[in-house]
């Protein structure tokens, strides 16, 4: 009764206050539905004149006169002003509100509303990770965003990513060409992987400049910021998260069994005019399947995760403990990986305007892994091109007495004495028995914190002072024991190393934070000094001939000759200095506008540029906020943005500007010219050494469409100058010139990103796309050359990849192939302008060779590009589902417009094992015009020279996530006092659709060439979720 007669007298009283005002009525609506809204708010604006539908949706309300405002305004829903306009009846229907565009995302130093961000930014929220087996969170971040390329190094657990935030700023890669992470506020160094998935609250990737710029001389290569998780209002949550689960292969390769290689064997010897050299082939039989010997079949993987949160008006608390345990599928006693991590982070009021907070964590790992994607000794390498003749282990008497096996320590185990090849030798042995000698192991603690006092001098003015640290500790041991594998690959003496090593950072940024909204205007400003201080150092330690036969027996304090002894160590210090600003100002929230400035020092430069500007701007109109912007149910938000920054890339070395010498060299000295160990100058200094700087133009646009549909699109150029080169000198000044800034290159692209989100009864989808577009260019090297040699293969060194002004960074070198010669004829017609022979030493089989720069020979200078291993496109989708208590989620990745140069084979080998495929060879006239003869030493480098024969398409898609839950009903968790609990299964690397033939089209570590790379496994998994 109470309730009616409240909202009567409020009616009543308005009424007698109104006088001679004008009655307007109306009805408010859904403008999907047009169902009714009860308990919408209508108010006079500038006044505290008000009322609120009824039951029906109607409003009755007086308003002084004909130019009076109404404001209609419901939770959920997007507020509306309607005009009088001396009209008695408005019938108006509200919008849903679109609620992601007023959430907040991280932008450095701050947060800022989404709809009103001007940078180009990413989000990645706690939803999309969770459930997701990896060992790096870094690979959780694959496929998930635009503009973000992340390509795992291998499948061996613990193993790194590489992630490229559009494209590569640094000739050389590797860690220069990394992102720079933020955690809580913390730069970090040397990855991620201390991270639980668990913990993650957010991931924000700054793409643009302009967005990046706050972080200065840091951010050339993108930044990403990851906030981990507080505890939350309400009563303390308890919460599990787990999974179980086996991994296999998803893919090995089709190599020759026993008598198909005897029977190409014999083919090449005879090619050759050489005696065969096995006269029954098939009674050989299948022989040895070296890629069963060395994969695992459902090895475990398991992860469980526990936190605790709570929070009241004063305090929030939250605390995780995880545990993580991955075994490999190559050779998993010696490739395995385990993370254990802790995490506590609070936040208190010590009085209304001053708050302390700290978030900090802590991680202990340990690992033991194998030799991956080398030629020159990993296991699969080992397997691929080892003979599969050579048993797994040795049974044969004759060969048991034979003076190797009697004489020589060969290796064995409890099973027996494995078998070693006398066809082919190097580094290409028995790869179990190489397991069995190599022991090692790895480790690593890391502490991470931040602690910070903020305080609010006036409403809107905060000050805050935080002290961040990130310590990591390292190391590891290795031990050979006495062993002989083959003639060249064996130890006499026993061999024990172990290394230490740690890196402390220490920060201290202070900042001013002001906010203000001043009628239409709201600004926002942040002003910093930053401190940072980054020291590390190593030591190691190797000793020889002690007296042990396993790892756990080996330390360096067995005494013996100093002569097989050595310790050595390194270690750096640089420090930085920072000034910052950033404003942001917006009018009614439709033009906007962000300026950043930051101002860098750093003891890692020369003299001449120890500080360095980096400033941006960037400027955004949200059109569909102008009067004019059509009133439509099809475009319901639309922004236009536009940004220009300049960042800096400071990885470098320590003191890289100054001049240095290397000892080890000897020279006579004095009358009786005796040999004396000196120094030698290594390089000469460089006073004017100054960061890489990247500019970036970017302009993009982001639109809400049918409520439902969310887009955004990018375009950049982004232009590095001044890239870290040593210069040539002549040798009588030393053995090299100084570090210099000299070379230039650019990455332009575009990108796309699609969301979709509706709820159609009980039924809810959501769907999330992304593609992106980035090609790399060289502008320029240096004025001696126009070209850098990179990467090379085998014991003879051979040219496989070089970096070129004008084509892409790392590219394949080699020759272009044109089939095959199928008789003499087609020898003796190629021929040049003076009617000689191309190619006179070819016979029908061999390959064709193009002669590219058409001076009629065939030599190094007709090599070319043959191949890009950098992807023009990487895409990316996740589709969901919810329906009554189930839930479905598919997610997928790849990339596409890249070559992978794959030198699994040792061709440099006579008898390393072939795959399947050169059971297509050419034998005759019609038979191949892909694949060449087989013939011992190969005089026509069909299989020896670098060319396009090695080069495959690197192009994938992977079904990386297949998972169904079921979330148990509310009703009946909550009689034994659960809040949620949910059971899934889930399948992971599910499938891979590539051309590629290769172990994985998916090679980080090796920029593209594969040489035995270590496959992603494929999982399956269960798993539970329960909140108490």
């Amino acid at each position: 009764m109470i309730k009616k007669i409240i909202p009567a007298l409020f009616l009543f009283f308005v009424a007698l206050g109104a006088g001679a005002q004008t009655l307007v009525s109306g009805t408010v609506t859904d403008a999907e539905d047009q169902l009714p809204l009860i308990g919408v708010t209508i108010t006079v604006k500038g006044t505290t004149s008000g009322t609120a539908t009824d039951l029906d949706g109607k409003y009755s309300i007086r308003v002084p006169d004909e130019k009076a405002v109404l404001v209609f305004s419901y939770t959920g829903y997007t507020e509306k002003e309607v005009p009088v306009a001396g009209k008695t009846e408005i019938n108006v229907s509200l919008e849903p509100a679109i609620s992601d565009l007023n959430e907040v995302v991280v932008v450095g130093y701050g947060v800022q509303k989404k709809s009103v961000v001007t940078g180009s930014i990413s989000q990645v929220k706690s939803e999309q990770l969770k459930d997701m087996p990896v060992s790096r969170i870094e690979q959780s971040l694959q496929g998930r965003t635009s503009g973000v390329r992340v390509t795992a190094n291998s499948g061996q657990p613990g193993s790194g990513a590489v992630v490229r935030i559009r494209g590569t700023t640094n000739l050389f890669g590797g860690s220069s060409s990394d992102p720079l992470y933020v955690v809580d506020g913390v730069i970090i160094n040397g990855g991620i992987d201390y991270l639980s998935q668990g913990d993650i609250e957010s991931i924000e990737v700054l793409k643009d400049a302009a967005s990046a710029a706050i972080y200065g001389a840091r951010g050339a290569n993108g930044v990403i910021i990851i906030t981990t998780k507080q505890g939350k209002k309400g009563k303390p949550v308890l919460n599990y998260n787990g999974y179980y689960g086996v991994q296999n292969p998803w893919r090995k390769l089709s190599l020759l069994n026993a008598t198909e290689y005897a029977i190409l064997m014999n083919e090449a010897q005879a090619a050759a005019g050489q005696p065969i050299m096995f006269e029954d082939p098939s009674a050989l039989g299948e022989g040895t399947d070296w890629q069963d010997a060395v994969f695992q079949e459902n090895a475990p993987i398991q992860n469980h995760e526990f936190s605790f949160s709570a929070a009241n008006d004063v305090s929030n608390y939250y605390a995780s403990f995880s545990y993580f345990d991955q075994e490999g599928i190559v050779a998993s006693s010696d490739s395995r990986y385990k993370r254990f991590t802790a995490r506590f982070n609070a936040t208190h009021k010590l009085t209304d305007r001053l708050t302390f907070g700290s978030n900090l964590g802590y991680t202990r790992t340990n690992s033991r892994g194998v030799s991956e994607n080398s030629e020159f000794g990993s296991p699969l390498s080992r397997a691929i091109n080892i003979d599969p003749i050579t048993p797994l282990y040795e049974t044969r008497e004759e060969v048991l007495n034979s003076n190797v096996f009697k004489n020589f320590p060969v290796v064995r185990d409890e099973k027996g004495v494995f078998g070693i090849s006398d066809l082919v030798t190097s580094e290409i042995v028995n790869p179990v028995a190489a397991l069995e000698v190599a022991q090692g192991n790895g480790w690593s603690d890391k502490i991470v914190g931040n602690f910070y006092l903020e305080y609010e001098i006036l409403d809107g003015l905060k000050a805050k002072s935080s002290f961040g640290t990130d310590f990591a500790f390292w190391g590891g041991e290795g031990f050979t024991p006495i062993h002989y594998l083959n003639a060249t690959n064996f130890a006499e003496k026993t061999s024990y190393s172990q290394n230490k090593a740690n890196g402390r950072f220490l920060s201290w940024e202070n900042t001013l934070n002001y906010t203000k909204t001043f009628g239409n205007h709201s600004i926002g400003a942040v002003a910093g000094y930053s401190v940072q201080k980054n020291t590390g150092e190593s030591q190691t330690g190797i000793i020889q001939d002690i007296p042990v036969d396993n790892i756990n027996d080996a330390s360096l304090l067995w005494p013996n000759d100093p002569s097989l002894q050595s310790f050595f160590g390194w270690e750096y210090e640089d420090r930085v200095v920072s000034y910052f600003g950033r404003l942001n100002y917006n009018f009614k929230e439709k033009y906007l506008l962000t300026a950043i400035v930051r101002r860098d020092g750093s003891t890692k430069f020369g003299s001449n540029n120890k500080f360095g500007n980096f400033p941006s701007v960037s400027v955004g109109w949200i059109a569909s906020e102008e009067p004019f912007f059509p009133n439509n149910n099809v475009v319901k938000f639309l922004k236009v943005r536009g940004s220009y920054g300049i960042n800096g890339n400071d990885r470098i070395a320590a003191d890289a500007f100054l001049a240095t010498v290397s000892g080890g060299r000897t020279y006579t000295f004095g009358t009786d010219d005796l040999l004396v160990n000196g120094v030698a100058p290594d390089a000469a200094d460089n006073p004017d050494l100054k960061w890489e700087e990247t500019s970036q133009l970017n302009f993009g646009l982001d639109a809400r469409l049918f409520r439902h549909i969310s887009f955004t699109f990018d375009y950049f150029k982004k232009k590095t100058d001044g890239m870290l080169l040593r210069v040539g000198v002549p040798g009588l000044f030393g053995n090299g010139g100084p570090i210099a800034n000299i070379a230039d290159l650019e990455n332009t692209g575009y990108e796309f990103e699609l969301g979709y989100d509706n709820k159609i009864g009980d039924l809810e989808i959501n769907f999330s796309g992304n593609l992106s577009y980035v090609e790399n260019k060289v502008l320029f090297l240096t004025n001696e050359t126009d070209f850098l040699v990179g990467q090379r293969f085998g014991p003879q060194g051979l040219e496989i990849t070089r970096t070129t002004v004008g084509l892409p960074i790392g590219h394949f070198y080699g020759y272009k192939t044109d089939g095959i010669f199928q008789n003499q004829a087609e020898i003796d017609a190629y021929v040049n302008a003076d009617g000689d022979k191309i190619q006179p030493n070819a016979a029908p089989g061999d390959f064709k060779f193009l002669d590219i720069n058409g001076d009629g020979i065939l030599s190094d200078d007709d090599r070319t590009n043959i191949g890009d291993p950098t992807p023009s496109y990487t895409y990316g989708f996740n589709f969901s589902a919810a329906w009554r208590g189930f839930d479905l989620n598919l997610f997928g990745q790849g990339v596409w417009g890249n070559e992978i140069y794959n030198v699994t084979r040792r061709f440099d080998l006579p008898f390393a094992n072939y795959e399947a495929s050169a059971l297509g060879r050419w034998t005759g006239e019609g038979t191949s015009n892909d694949y060449p003869r087989l013939i011992v030493n190969d005089p026509n480098g069909n299989f020896n020279r670098s060319s396009d024969f090695h080069v495959q398409n690197g192009a994938f898609f992977r079904i990386k996530t297949l998972q169904i839950g079921y979330n148990l009903p509310a009703d009946v968790l909550s009689k034994v006092g659960i809040q949620n609990a949910r059971f899934y299964v889930s399948g992971n690397n599910l499938y891979t659709f590539t051309k590629y033939k290769g172990f994985d089209p998916e090679i980080g570590a090796g920029a593209g060439v594969d040489r035995g790379i270590y496959p992603q496994a494929r999982f399956y998994l269960i798993g539970t979720n329960i909140t108490f």
